[in-house]
Formats: structure tokens, sequence, C-alpha cells
């Protein structure tokens, strides 16, 4: 079939029922990752740690996905994809039991890793028993709501996480969790999937290049600020040469990913099985639309963090003030993501994808300039509000567009492929958010001080003040006053410094974002030049 037909073959509907259980599997993974934001202020009070601290607990989520959902995808083959996703949500319920018995910061981390390695397994499951369920315009429906299950997801997280966070704890936000696994578990058996093939092969030198390169990517993102950006700091493992091991990671990551390419391409060209078929991303709309996944899903793990952060850490406030903050956002994409398919008969997905990233960078630039210490004022709000039309529309539209050109035995790997980048970028988006804001609130402090008379250099270092992370105006204030020199004036300026200094951070870092989507616009505009029902025919065929 040729670009320009239609196809006239009438499919039959299927129940909708199987696919609860696999709309409830998103919710599953995407709330649990969105619950870590929420309940920030809990464990960091609970545990007595830094928020990076608890941030490297949803970093670990996200790198273990990357890293391992390639291999999820074949063992998904090998042995059966409902008998491993019944296995591995079951490994979902036991990580959640961890969060709510967690005594450590060390449990949390622990229970991430768990439920990362869960989910590499779940995210290309979803994918292929989409595949295997539903057909059509049932398929590209079935497809579409995996981005509002995220978004849903996101919105549940924050309103009702947020206020059980506020009133009850952070735990039993888990306990939502723990029943999601449960009821995935019992929708399963709803669902039908051909048997596992025994001759698949997992090519275990491309699972260790892949493997190691997301490892070494994203621990040199999560560790650039308290590594060194260059020049190796104190708290960092080792150094070479006097260099920081996180910019020479992140070169390692990108190496072992280049070598996995080759590997993967070399494999392919004598006939052997690689562990994912790079004809996924056979064409240049294909790669586009990775390039464009891995953007604005970063873009999304970056606010994400930023906002909880400045909302509970910086501003002392509650989980249930940064549930209502970010609730325009969420439900924006909710809404979004499901309605944007009703677009995609209409408009191509080239047009939607750069007027996407058109949105998220007019609303990013909107908030670097009109956010203030109050994340609820009108301007904000709209800011957020456009961000997530934008963000809404992008995730869902990259997505399909990966599914819709592929055909039915490539699903495993395009699941594989969305879920690497999706986890990726989520991992090196906060990390990047982190190590960014806290270097600039670094360098503005630092000029600050510098300039401020009323601070003398002994009162600076009586509370490391020039040595920053994100604390509230009260940590800061009660630190001053322990000190026996403190006057009342220059605890005001401290804070005045305090304040001044995590704002002009928090507009500088929304300019940083504004810039990256800005430059998305690009590989947007390679994604396909027609819609859903004039694609070409997605067999093997045509990529030979």
């Amino acid at each position: 079939m040729s670009v320009g037909q239609t196809t006239s073959t009438v499919v039959e509907r299927t129940s909708w029922i199987p696919m609860v259980g696999l709309f409830l599997a998103q919710i599953l993974m995407s709330f649990n990752v969105s619950a870590l934001p929420v309940s920030l202020g809990g464990m960091v009070a609970d545990f007595g740690v830094p928020p990076t601290s608890v941030s490297t607990a949803i970093v670990t989520y996200g790198l273990v996905v990357a890293a391992l959902v390639m291999v999820g995808a074949k063992l998904g083959q090998r042995i059966g994809w409902i008998i491993m996703f019944r296995i591995v949500v079951a490994l979902f319920a036991v990580s959640a039991l961890l969060m709510i018995l967690a005594q450590t910061v060390t449990w949390v981390i622990v229970a991430q890793a768990f439920a990362g390695a869960s989910a590499a397994i779940i995210v290309p499951s979803l994918v292929a028993l989409i595949a295997e369920n539903y057909r059509g315009a049932q398929q590209a429906t079935a497809i579409g709501s995996l981005g509002s299950a995220r978004a849903l997801a996101g919105v549940s997280a924050f309103l009702v996480g947020g206020t059980l966070a506020t009133f009850v704890g952070w735990r039993p936000v888990f306990g939502i969790v723990l029943a999601l696994a449960v009821a995935v578990f019992l929708f399963s058996f709803r669902l039908r999937s051909d048997a596992g093939d025994p001759e698949v092969k997992i090519d275990l030198v491309a699972a260790v290049l892949i493997g190691g390169g997301i490892v070494a990517l994203t621990l040199g993102f999560n560790n650039l600020n308290g590594w060194g950006l260059f020049q190796a700091e104190a708290a960092a493992p080792f150094d070479v040469l006097g260099l920081s091991p996180a910019p020479l990671l992140i070169v390692l990551g990108l190496v072992l990913g280049q070598a996995f390419l080759l590997w993967t391409s070399r494999r392919t060209a004598v006939g052997r099985v690689p562990l994912v078929s790079l004809a996924v991303l056979g064409s240049v709309r294909e790669r586009a639309a990775v390039y464009a996944m891995f953007i604005v899903v970063s873009l999304e793990a970056a606010l994400n963090f930023t906002v909880p952060l400045y909302i509970q850490i910086v501003q002392g406030r509650t989980a249930f003030d940064t549930s209502l903050a970010m609730m325009p956002f969420n439900l924006t994409v909710f809404v979004t993501a499901t309605l944007v398919v009703r677009l995609y008969s209409r408009f191509r997905p080239r047009t939607i994808g750069m007027v996407g990233f058109g949105l998220t960078t007019i609303a990013l630039l909107w908030l670097a300039f009109v956010v203030t210490n109050d994340w609820e004022t009108l301007p904000t709000i709209l800011g957020l509000f456009v961000f997530g039309v934008g963000q809404g529309a992008l995730v869902t539209l990259v997505f399909n567009v990966l599914v819709t050109a592929s055909p039915k035995e490539l699903a495993g790997d395009v699941g594989s492929i969305r879920g690497t980048t999706q986890n990726l970028a989520s991992a090196v988006g906060t990390a990047v958010a982190g190590a960014l804001l806290v270097t600039i609130l670094g360098v503005n402090v630092g000029a600050a001080v510098a300039e401020r008379v009323e601070l003398p250099p002994e009162l600076v270092s009586q509370v490391d003040l020039d040595s920053v992370n994100f604390v509230s105006n009260e940590q800061l204030r009660t630190a001053l006053e322990e000190t026996t020199d403190a006057t009342p004036e220059q605890v005001d300026a401290a804070v005045d410094v305090n304040t001044q200094a995590r704002l002009s951070a928090l507009k500088l870092g929304l300019l940083a974002m504004a810039a990256v989507s800005a430059l998305a616009i690009l590989p947007a505009s390679r994604l396909p030049g027609y819609r859903p029902h004039e694609v070409p025919d997605p067999s093997p065929s045509r990529s030979r």
C-alpha cells in the first residue's frame, strides 16, 4: 500500500476490558514515579537526608528501566509476554511494600531499583500486548490511551498523593501503588498473547554495551554537581589528572552507545538476531520521533523535579500545596493526550510536533519572566497550562509515529526503544535540572555575598553560605540565629540573598529549558508529513 492510499479492510472490534489492565499498568509505573517528588518533603524529614538523595531514587528507577528494557523485550519474546508480564507486576508489588516499610533512603533506592527492573519488561509488554489484542483504529486509540494514562497518573499522584502525604504521611501513597499492582495482575488474565519463542536469543554483548552506556550516562549527568562539572570536587570518588569523573562518564556512555549501534548493525548484516531491530529507526522520520521523545520527556522530568523542589524544600510548604501548583500542568497533559488522537486525521505529525514544541518553548519563556516565589499566581498557572498542552500532544504523537511505522512483529522492539528513550530522558532531565539549578544558585549566592558588605566572611563561613544547596528561608534563619555574632540585620540580609538567588536560579533554569525546547523544533520538522490513514504498509519488506 503506497502513501495516499486508504485501507478499506473492516477490522473486527475487540472488547476494551483487556485494555483496562494495560491502562492501569501504565498508570502503575507513572504513578510510582510521580509519587516520588510529591513525597520529597516527607522523605527528607523522615530520613534526615538532602533532597538530592531522594532524587537519586528517581534517577535509579529511570536508570534501571533504560538499562534493562531491551533485554526485557527479548525475555518477553522468548518466555511469553503474558507470563513475564505477570511475574514483573508481582515484583512491582514487592517494591511498593519496600517503600511502605522503608527505614532509610537506601530502602527507597533499592525499592525503586526493583520497580525499574519490573518496568523494563512492562514497558515493551504494553506495546506488544496492544499489537496482539487490537487492530486499526482501536490500536491507535489504545496507543493514545497510554499517553493519557501517564498524565492521569501524574494528576492522581499530585492530587491524591499530595493530600495523603500532607495529612497522613508519604507511606500510604505507595499503598496505592500496591493496590494498582494487584489490580493489574488480576486484569492480566483477560489478555491474550502468543506463546513465547524459545529460539529467541539474547545478544549479551549488545546488552552489556547498551546497559553500560546508559549507566555511565546517567551516573555522569546525576553527579555533575556533586563531583564537579570539570575539576574534581572533594566528593568525587576519584579523579583523572584532576578532572571530575562525571563528564568522563558521559563521554564513556556516548562511546558505548555508538559501539552498541555499530555492533547491532554488523550483527544484523550477517543475518544474526540483534538485541533490538534497528529497522524501527530505519528512516529519518522514526529517528526524529525518538529525538523528539527524548527532549519532551527530559523537559517534563525537569519541570516535575523543579516545582516540588521549590515549593516543598525552598518555600517549606506541604505536598498538598505542590499538588495544587502542579494541577494545571498535569490535568492539561491528561486532557491533551486523550484528545490529540482526534487531530491525527486532520493534521500531519510534522505539523502537530512543531506546534507542540512551539507551545512548550513559549510557555517556558513566559514562566521565566513571570514566575515568582508564589506558584499560584494566574500568569504562572497560564504558563503551566500552555506547557501541558504542548507536552501532552507531543508524548502521544511521537509514540504513535513509532508504532504505526513498524510491523506487528517489531512491536516489542518499538516498546524497548520507547522505554529506553523515555526513562533515560527522565533520569537525565531530573539529574541535569538538579545540577543546573544548584550550580546557578551557588554562582548567584557567591556573587551576592561578595556585594553585601553587611555579610562579613566570618559569618558566611560559619553557616557555609558560600557552599549552598536548596534550603528554606526558615532553615537558613535558624542556622544564622544559632551563630554567636549574627545581628538581626545580618540575618535579614542573608535571607534576602537566599531568596533572590533562588528565584534567579529558577528563572535562568527555565530559560535554559526554553532554549532546549526551541532546538527541538528541528527534529520535529523531520516527523512524517503524512496522516495515519495515509501511512505506508509497515511490513518488514519496506526496510529491505
